[in-house]
């Protein structure tokens, strides 16, 4: 019976998800914490822990019968595209219980863009919500910007067989680095680091002095995640040039491989610098903050330091894809703000938290492109691609290729799905890119200043759509939708 080994191990993938479903309700419980200090009633919140643990639990057990342990590729990529959709539909639950967002849809909407670290969200009033429901919307982004697979990979032992496969799925970039031989101590490693950065950078912020705990808690959440939810209603405009600077030096280093920050802190700093792609982000950032600065400067009686700041800031969360504002970037000079939109469609590093196609994709199509033009001059030469003075393999760029088309074709979709459903062009693209890149603030009446709430329903459900194809990097969910992957 050779065609069994074929077959989807579907008790696993329900093992998994039970767990994963544990696993969020443990987060989710935290919330209770601030439920009690600010005096608010932790029913809403314990009552959605409870409904998610029980289901994970439900899980568990219907699946406790005698299965292969093993996890294929078909396998990983089922778990994570069900993990990130299970995930945000219990994820929602606490938004609905307190009547935060009675709406299911909108309640969707906010959790998946929490999770996938997009930061879109459809509150008018942030700051009037119960702070153990601002806590939980901040948590949906601390969790999703390392990866809730990720985390269970470092957690749970026995995936360590096939953990390697669902870490491939999760992670972003062209090929997920590797810290140890073992996938479980790579993950733990990685997931180590974000917890150093994060406590970091909630300890500069809380003695800054213009954040209590429980702002500096969030922002540091929202900054090491790239996701961008605020406990404020005006994002990072209120707050202290101290407190813009600490987050975009965290904006900086959570848009960077966490790889080279497993390198920085055990003393290769040669090996750091020397990476192509951690050149070519600090260039970006550089070019166009400098750019921005002048244009700001020139066209606005705006001092320098300010517009060095408010340019700083603004270029540094749209590239890492944060989201987080201190300027509206739609009432700058025309060329300005379309130099932020391009942005948008570049990202962060691969292994970092942000999100986008990602600078090493980008590397590497444009020396592909210009190799072509020796090609054509000599035919039967072979020249390869190279990047951190290694050859790259056909494969990746290939692979490299078709994401990158693919991508522009989802945004397209996207657009024009919009569009249907009758929303301005300007808006449709910004709506479109600003969910698919997983940055939040987009254009027309999605800009820095705006939220999603006054989108039809439909609408709502192409965006959330767009997220998770984004985070889990298009191939991860589309595979899962085509026919040859349940043959």
């Amino acid at each position: 019976m050779p065609h069994r080994n074929k077959l989807i191990n579907i008790k696993m993938v329900v093992k998994v998800m039970g767990f994963l479903l544990m696993i969020e309700s443990v987060f989710m419980i935290m919330s209770v914490i601030f439920a009690f200090y600010y005096h608010e009633s932790p029913v809403p919140i314990a009552l959605s822990a409870a409904i998610t643990f029980v289901s994970g639990i439900i899980l568990w057990v219907t699946s406790l019968q005698k299965a292969p342990k093993n996890i294929g590729k078909r396998e990983g990529f089922l778990i994570v595209t069900l993990t990130w959709l299970v995930s945000s539909l219990f994820g929602a639950l606490p938004y609905l219980f307190s009547g935060a967002i009675p709406s299911f849809t909108n309640a969707f909407f906010e959790t998946m863009s929490g999770f996938t670290t997009t930061g879109a969200s459809v509150l008018k009033d942030i700051e009037a919500l119960p702070k153990n429901i601002l806590f939980w919307r901040s948590m949906t982004h601390w969790m999703g910007g390392m990866g809730i697979i990720v985390l269970t990979v470092a957690i749970l032992p026995f995936l360590g067989v096939g953990g390697m496969q669902l870490f491939v799925a999760e992670m972003p970039g062209i090929t997920p680095d590797k810290l140890h031989p073992r996938v479980t101590a790579t993950a733990q490693r990685f997931w180590g680091i974000y917890v150093i950065l994060t406590a970091a950078e909630i300890l500069l912020l809380w003695l800054g002095g213009s954040m209590n705990f429980f702002d500096a808690i969030n922002h540091s959440f929202a900054t090491m995640a790239t996701g961008g939810f605020s406990t404020k209603n005006n994002s990072i405009v209120g707050f202290t040039p101290y407190d813009q600077y600490v987050i975009i030096l965290f904006m900086v280093l959570a848009g960077t491989n966490f790889t080279l920050h497993y390198f920085a802190m055990h003393g290769y700093i040669k090996k750091v610098f020397k990476n192509e792609e951690l050149r070519v982000y600090f260039l970006i950032i550089v070019i166009f903050t400098l750019g921005i600065t002048m244009g700001l400067v020139h066209f606005s009686p705006e001092s320098i330091e300010p517009a060095f700041r408010d340019s700083l800031f603004t270029v540094t969360s749209i590239l890492t894809t944060t989201g987080f504002v201190t300027a509206n970037y739609l009432l700058w000079p025309a060329h300005l703000w379309l130099m932020i939109f391009g942005l948008m469609f570049v990202g962060g590093m691969a292994g970092s938290t942000g999100g986008g196609v990602k600078i090493i994709r980008h590397i590497l199509l444009f020396k592909n492109s210009r190799l072509e033009l020796k090609r054509s001059l000599h035919p039967n030469a072979l020249i390869p691609v190279k990047y951190d003075g290694k050859n790259v393999s056909q494969q990746i760029i290939f692979n490299v290729m078709a994401f990158f088309l693919l991508y522009v074709s989802v945004f397209a979709v996207g657009t024009f799905l919009l569009t249907l459903l009758g929303l301005d062009l300007p808006t449709s693209m910004g709506a479109s890119i600003a969910s698919l890149g997983n940055i939040g603030p987009g254009i027309g009446s999605v800009g820095p200043v705006d939220n999603y709430a006054f989108l039809p329903d439909m609408a709502k459900w192409i965006l959330s759509v767009l997220m998770l194809l984004g985070r889990l990097e298009l191939f991860t969910v589309l595979v899962v939708f085509s026919p040859s992957f349940w043959k």
